[in-house]
């Protein structure tokens, strides 16, 4: 296998981040302190959203809003199977139960259809996921779980900075999960957060996220003194710590920056493969401004083509992937009773799909070298 020359995804740290990071290590906190506030006050400027809550990762951020909601044992979470293993296994840490419903064939988001089908009594959680950056469809979904009286959590991992119908990513769910891992829309190393407009659920993730433990006066049960402290709840140490804020923050800055980047480059993809005819691209629907953390291809025609053009562009130099095998055909999940062909559009865009490297710090020269190389192996490959 030849070297890879140009990822799928990367980070883009300059000087100014590592600077930020410099005073963190010459300053007095390293861990929870005030830097960790204004991060989350940043995100809360940018997005909309009324309250945030950074926690170490965006899996923490998962298991973190399933908590706040009120997911257990016996319930059932309803999601995409088009999505990392973190947005279902954060449900079973809970205890609960996960309920695959199929996606769109065009945008590869949740399919409300397919999701109302499912819902039952016992599904006490509506899962979305923001599939590349593209938002999922929340106004098909608000009214279904309103009428059922369940919460919205968003997976917007890979969106942060997109739009869906003239409203940012972080208010369009009771909570929004985000993450920062570093090839998403900006990085604090490992990462993520909560956004929601309900200030007692936001309190249950941060309170969720610190073992558990208060210091409010006002829900402590007794007052023994300023250092007192109480454990109301199980919960974990996922706090995110100053160090990784002051990255976080600096890295705020540039969002929009990095954001258009990608648009630029899915921009020039789309018209540079739009005679590709082997090639499927990606949809944007109407009232939505994606944020492209990803830009998938898919291969026309006979699916076993995909390996050998999928290999092909490897040998090539290109640092191409694969999102994702539908979280129930894991090992894991079909020990637990799934099995192929309960999600039959999902299994398809899996089968066929190929990410192309996307990334802001791409050079024009390596976005021409992505273009050429994939014309030419779709032409050599495919056609």
């Amino acid at each position: 296998m030849a070297e890879i020359s140009i990822p799928y995804g990367r980070q883009w740290v300059e000087e100014s981040d590592m600077e930020a990071v410099r005073k963190v290590l010459a300053g007095d906190y390293l861990t929870t302190g005030p830097l960790v506030g204004e991060f989350e006050s940043a995100l809360c400027v940018y997005t909309g959203a009324a309250h945030g809550a950074a926690l170490n990762s965006g899996t923490a951020a998962l298991h973190a809003a399933y908590a706040a909601v009120g997911l257990k044992k016996g319930d059932r979470l309803l999601t995409s199977p088009l999505t990392f293993a973190a947005t279902a296994n954060a449900a079973r840490y809970l205890g609960a139960d996960v309920v695959f419903a199929d996606i769109e064939d065009d945008t590869g988001n949740l399919d409300v259809g397919a999701a109302e089908a499912l819902l039952d009594d016992r599904v006490r959680l509506l899962v979305p996921v923001d599939y590349a950056g593209h938002p999922a469809d929340y106004d098909g979904f608000a009214p279904l779980a309103k009428a059922r009286e369940i919460p919205v959590v968003a997976d917007g991992a890979h969106s942060l900075g997109a739009r869906y119908k003239g409203r940012a990513v972080g208010t369009l769910a009771d909570l929004t999960e985000l993450s920062f891992h570093p090839v998403k829309p900006i990085t604090t190393g490992e990462g993520g957060a909560v956004l929601g407009a309900n200030k007692a659920l936001m309190q249950r993730v941060r309170d969720f996220r610190t073992h558990g433990i208060t210091r409010d006066p006002e829900s402590l049960t007794r007052d023994e003194g300023p250092w007192y402290y109480e454990m109301h709840e199980l919960g974990f140490n996922y706090r995110l710590t100053d160090l990784q804020c002051a990255l976080g923050l600096s890295q705020m800055q540039r969002l929009d920056q990095f954001v258009a980047r990608r648009r630029a480059i899915a921009a020039r993809y789309q018209e540079a493969f739009a005679d590709c005819q082997a090639l499927r691209l990606p949809t944007v629907r109407d009232g939505v401004e994606p944020g492209w953390h990803l830009y998938v291809v898919r291969v026309r025609g006979d699916a076993r083509r995909r390996r050998p053009f999928f290999e092909a562009l490897r040998k090539r130099g290109l640092g191409v992937q694969v999102h994702y095998l539908p979280v129930y055909l894991h090992p894991y999940y079909r020990d637990l009773g799934f099995r192929q062909g309960i999600c039959p559009r999902a299994e398809d865009f899996y089968a066929r799909a190929v990410s192309l490297p996307i990334f802001p710090r791409m050079t024009e020269e390596e976005v021409n070298r992505v273009i050429e190389t994939v014309i030419q192996t779709s032409a050599e490959v495919l056609d």
